[in-house]
């Protein structure tokens, strides 16, 4: 990819990324071997690890943490400091011994996350859904689910007159 299609901060740490065109990378952030979409933008202080996968005209905020494995469809939000997990079990042995039971989330297209939400080992968040802020992900979310709490529990639907103004 030609490095004027798409903007890095000198601060940042870049290393094996396919980056598509028109995406911006801030200040401060540790991205490898993985890849990002068009017109997507990452926001200071984050880290994606190897083999994530990020679609097209996504909007990260600050701190967001991506670990191996983790999709992410196009058109996605994820507030500041959102984390995803990939193991149930970690252990520093394992860590060590690079080998752990890798569980990774899919987060399907035109989903918004709030700020500080954890998503655990595994779980997929169908399209559409809304996470507010704080939640604690621990199973799948249907498409379209509205989600809230520690642990997550659905309160509607996207597609409920309520929530007509959230999409």
């Amino acid at each position: 990819m030609n490095e004027r299609e798409y903007f890095v901060a000198l601060t940042a740490i870049i290393r094996d990324v396919k980056v598509g065109k028109e995406s911006k990378i801030w200040n401060f952030c540790n991205i490898y071997e993985c890849e990002i979409g068009s017109n997507t933008q990452i926001g200071s202080y984050s880290e994606i690890k190897a083999g994530a996968v990020i679609g097209d005209n996504c909007r990260f905020q600050s701190y967001i943490f991506i670990p191996e494995g983790t999709k992410i469809g196009n058109n996605v939000f994820l507030g500041p400091r959102v984390t995803f997990l990939n193991d149930m079990h970690p252990t520093a042995k394992k860590a060590i011994d690079k080998k752990w039971d890798l569980e990774a989330c899919v987060i399907e297209d035109d989903v918004s996350i709030g700020g500080c939400v954890t998503i655990n080992p595994g779980v997929r968040v169908g399209r559409g859904a809304r996470i507010g802020s704080g939640a604690v992900v621990i199973k799948d979310v249907p498409e379209n689910a509205v989600m809230v709490g520690n642990p997550a529990r659905q309160i509607g639907l996207t597609t409920d007159a309520r929530y007509k103004d959230w999409i």
